[in-house]
């Protein structure tokens, strides 16, 4: 078996120290890194896509609280609350679907308020902030295993081995293993041999570009397909289950991910193949009754238009380009958390679930 030692993220150095990022618009043809030392490149970085995944963002973002209170690390402690009030809100802006952007934020706030509350000033402040944001990157690499153990217990249980999954959901998408390809890199290292296929992911690509390279690195057996390809896969009997990732997660189970996930779902449905969600608990957003409450954020029409760069379409065509949609929870056979599975995908075991972790 091979594997990447790539860290997607990483701090480097001290409280003055900086975030560093890979960026993901690059791979698979190179490995470039960037150096975040200032706010405004964190939020540009996660507002282009060079770190994505709910939980990538949310690590990113936190980091970028950081960076942000660098600024004013000195200052009393009415600087730094001022300073942290204007760094989240900025970094709030940078995407509005992914809830752990939103998570990681709001625990940040908390930090701050707990070192305010204590006394706790200046470089001090700072320091234990940076404590906070590499504890949630650390919190995610268990999670992420977590999330691994249980999907390969319920999906290997069930002695499934050829799976088929959407977009990025995998190491580059979280802080190391992944959600929905933590299942398979569980099943791999327990001596099982999955096969996955992997939607390209239009219009960007994220299935082709940062998928099938994280599973060549791996040495999982992998084949790409288009997306229009997954009903023909499905009608030949080579896929037994679908997993993917999560962007937000309603209380009734509702999930919101990489646009073309709802078509996946309901051809699964249209096919008898079990659906799956691989998301920690802080995607879940009990805020939300159900899933028309996610807010659906609509990128450039450039990206369909003159994807990569490259003209395919003409400028004067309407362009419409929802990043991600909904998929009902009818449609999910189950969601792999962290604290277990949660199945059948009911408003009562989505709450039960959330409420026993937060």
């Amino acid at each position: 078996m091979t594997t990447t030692s790539i860290e997607p993220i990483r701090w480097q150095g001290g409280v003055d120290g900086h975030l560093v990022l890979l960026d993901q618009t690059k791979l698979p043809t190179e490995t470039t890194f960037i150096d975040c030392r200032d706010v405004e490149t964190v939020w540009e970085a996660i507002k282009q896509l060079r770190v994505r995944g709910a939980p990538a963002i949310g690590i990113a973002a936190a980091y970028g609280v950081v960076v942000g209170l660098q600024t004013v690390a000195g200052g009393d402690t009415a600087d730094l609350m001022q300073r942290l009030d204007e760094v989240t809100e900025y970094l709030a802006g940078s995407r509005p679907t992914a809830v752990n952007l939103f998570w990681a934020l709001d625990r940040m706030k908390a930090t701050a308020a707990d070192l305010k509350n204590s006394g706790v000033a200046g470089n001090d402040f700072t320091s234990a902030m940076l404590r906070g944001a590499q504890a949630i990157h650390a919190e995610d690499r268990q999670i992420c295993r977590a999330i691994g153990r249980h999907g390969a217990d319920f999906v290997g249980g069930k002695q499934k081995s050829k799976f088929l999954t959407h977009c990025n959901a995998g190491g580059l998408a979280t802080a190391e293993y992944g959600t929905a390809l933590a299942v398979f890199f569980t099943l791999q290292d327990r001596g099982q041999s999955p096969h996955v296929f992997v939607d390209e992911t239009r219009p960007l690509l994220q299935g082709a570009r940062l998928t099938a390279w994280e599973l060549v690195q791996r040495g999982i057996d992998a084949t790409l397909i288009c997306d229009s390809m997954a009903a023909q896969v499905m009608k030949e009997g080579r896929v037994e289950a679908i997993i993917t990732g999560a962007d937000r997660i309603a209380a009734n189970g509702d999930s919101a991910n990489k646009i073309g996930t709802y078509s996946l779902a309901t051809l699964a449905a249209a096919h008898d193949i079990p659906f799956y969600i691989a998301a920690p608990i802080s995607t879940f957003d009990l805020t939300l009754a159900d899933g028309d409450a996610i807010p659906i954020e609509e990128r450039s029409a450039e990206e369909i238009t003159n994807g990569f760069g490259r003209a395919t379409a003409p400028d004067s065509v309407a362009v419409y380009n929802p990043a991600f949609d909904v998929t009902p929870a009818r449609l999910i056979h189950g969601i792999f958390t962290e604290a277990g599975v949660i199945s059948p995908v009911t408003t009562e075991n989505v709450v039960a679930v959330v409420r026993d972790e937060s």
